[in-house]
């Protein structure tokens, strides 16, 4: 890959001279663990802003099935959930007797 762009940055000259230690320490270059660290800020912020899209259509999709009056009130969803929770702790009684 081309590294033809230069990025000029200020810091403090303490947070530089660390930084400039631990990259020598660990034999890098300190411009090579910057670029590191800069594809993975752009992955993260990839990953989130695809998690948020991804997140809006099944809240989007949610709020269609409601209107489309196929939802359940919460109390019903609770309510056959925690009969399901009974059924399954009276067959691990059973299966420990």
């Amino acid at each position: 890959m081309s590294k033809d762009a230069v990025f000029t940055m200020k810091l403090e000259p303490d947070l530089r001279d660390a930084f400039m230690a631990e990259a020598e320490a660990t034999h890098r270059p300190a411009s090579q663990i910057v670029r590191d660290f800069m594809r993975e800020y752009v992955q993260r912020q990839r990953e989130a802003r695809d998690y948020d899209e991804f997140l809006r259509r099944k809240v989007e999709a949610a709020r269609v099935s409601v209107r489309a009056g196929r939802g359940r009130p919460n109390e019903d969803v609770e309510a056959d959930f925690a009969a399901r929770r009974a059924e399954l702790r009276r067959r691990a009684d059973e299966a420990e007797a």
